[in-house]
């Protein structure tokens, strides 16, 4: 089978060329005014999303209530200590893991969803009827309107029942629905192609190429438009698989069987993160970390994503590798079009890479803004206390300088003024109470 047999699955992928469907030719670069007409549209949101874990009898609320946007080709940078979330909600989104709550929506469509929230509605519910049934014993008027109260609660408790069964169908099915729906209009496309065509010849080529698209495209996924970079490089590569494997396994996935066809992608994406084609026929084993981690970005572009989640993609790599990494994943960023959720610890280089940065602890988002806004007017206790810790390349400095601690406790009285993410300049956003919210507008100098 010729690689041109593959440009009848087009239209099988919204807005991408054949090449990159089936995997053909070179990497398509996009022009600044292509930058400039996406910049503002939405890729990713993620609505009040929350992952919760049993342990014992007690509840891990690894991530709480976060929301946040990705705009199309920007990076957008998640930082925070270990264990404050970061990585789980990397995972959430790609639905490695199952949301307990809240939403995540891909290119508008839904992709993750959660129930936790619609359960606990019709919780309430009924605990606010019996409450009103208790009263209603001691107050003849409020008895009255028992019958009207149960029909308000009836109908809130089948509104929240037909929300949990879109949420299960949204996160079980979405990828089927999306196969379903370009089966259809491939469908549409080649039976008008098919009545145009006259000549016996082509007619017999144009029905090969269609079902040939129509195999492929039953097996497209929308999930697969995500792909994840993984932190543990040697961990998340097969060791009985030789790198074409790995790499190639998603394309096989695809439905892409041309073994020749095949070789070549690979090929062009290992030289493309600075590996050669030799290196195809060894083993995870056998490379340096640095290039494991090489491996696992060809992995992921090989699929032409729309998004990658960088997991703390350079941490376990020394420092000259990591400068290597990040700046192959900026090349990758404006030449291949990527949107990236970078995820990490280390501020110095998500300051550098990113556009945009939020603050993780605890599970919850406490500070967002632009990466320079959060640089030069960092507002929350914490944010303040990861930016004065960061190690500075001076040991008489470094001597001298006292540590900060961020105890939230000490830091804040929630007893009374509950938080909330407000924002307190356009696009900077901090969890605050209402007293907090003032003080840091008085501290850049704005009315309240």
């Amino acid at each position: 089978m010729k690689a041109g047999k593959y440009s009848g699955a087009t239209n099988s992928f919204k807005g991408k060329s054949a090449a990159a469907v089936a995997g053909a030719g070179e990497f398509g670069r996009r022009t600044a005014t292509d930058m400039e007409n996406k910049e503002n549209e939405v890729l990713l949101r993620v609505e009040n999303l929350c992952q919760y874990f049993k342990l014992g009898g007690n509840e891990l609320k690894a991530v709480d209530n976060v929301s946040f946007e990705i705009r199309k080709g920007e990076v957008f940078g998640l930082v925070g200590e270990s264990g404050c979330g970061k990585t789980t909600t990397g995972r959430t989104i790609i639905k490695l893991y199952d949301a307990t709550s809240g939403n995540v929506y891909y290119k508008g469509r839904r992709i993750c969803a959660g129930t936790r929230s619609y359960r606990d509605a019709i919780k309430r519910y009924k605990e606010e009827y019996a409450e009103y049934v208790k009263k209603a014993k001691n107050d003849p008027s409020l008895k009255a309107r028992l019958p009207e109260l149960k029909r308000e609660r009836d109908a809130k408790i089948a509104e929240q029942r037909r929300l949990i069964a879109k949420a299960e169908h949204d996160q079980k099915y979405s990828d089927k629905d999306y196969a379903r729906e370009e089966i259809e209009r491939l469908k549409a496309e080649y039976s008008a192609k098919l009545a145009a065509e006259k000549d016996p010849e082509k007619l017999e080529r144009l029905r090969a190429e269609y079902k040939e698209a129509l195999r492929i495209t039953k097996k497209c996924r929308f999930s697969t438009q995500i792909q994840m970079i993984f932190q543990d490089s040697i961990a998340s590569l097969n060791p009985r698989m030789t790198v074409r494997e790995i790499i190639a396994e998603g394309l096989k996935i695809r439905g892409i069987r041309d073994k020749e066809y095949i070789d070549k992608r690979v090929y062009e994406v290992l030289e493309r993160v600075g590996l050669v084609r030799e290196h195809a026929g060894r083993y995870p084993h056998e490379f340096s970390g640095g290039q494991r981690q090489r491996i696992g970005v060809a992995r992921a572009i090989i699929m032409d994503p729309g998004l990658i989640i960088a997991d703390e993609p350079i941490s376990a790599l020394d420092v000259s590798i990591q400068a290597q990494v990040i700046n192959l994943l900026n090349e990758l960023r404006y030449e291949l079009g990527l949107t990236i959720l970078f995820i990490a610890h280390n501020l110095s280089v998500v300051k550098y890479f990113s556009d945009r940065i939020a603050v993780m602890y605890r599970g919850q988002i406490v500070e967002l803004a632009p990466s320079e806004e959060l640089f030069l007017h960092p507002l929350h206790p914490y944010t303040n206390a990861l930016l004065a810790n960061i190690p500075q390349p001076d040991p008489f400095y470094e001597k001298e300088r006292k540590r900060k601690v961020y105890n939230h406790l000490v830091e804040h009285d929630y007893t009374v003024e509950k938080p909330s993410l407000r924002e307190i300049t356009p696009g900077h956003f901090v969890m605050c109470s209402e007293s907090e919210y003032k003080k840091y507008r008085q501290q850049l100098g704005l009315t309240v």
